[in-house]
């Protein structure tokens, strides 16, 4: 991890390659990261997944429906 990596909740930074490298479990599409909720969204079929202590947690169960 660097200095540029973006800090996660209890200020555990977020590794920015991994964010990269992760994908919709879903569509294989691009997620994107929002900062302030801590979450990573899947646009395509309207899904947040949180990250949890600095980790991803890419479990359809565990995703946020967004408008």
């Amino acid at each position: 991890m660097t200095e540029d990596d973006p800090p996660a909740q209890g200020g555990t930074p977020i590794d920015r390659r991994m964010l990269e490298a992760l994908v919709c479990p879903v569509t294989q599409g691009t997620l994107s990261y929002d900062a302030a909720r801590q979450e990573l969204v899947s646009r395509a079929i309207g899904l947040a997944f949180p990250i949890r202590d600095g980790i991803p947690i890419m479990l359809v169960s565990e995703a946020r429906e967004i408008a």
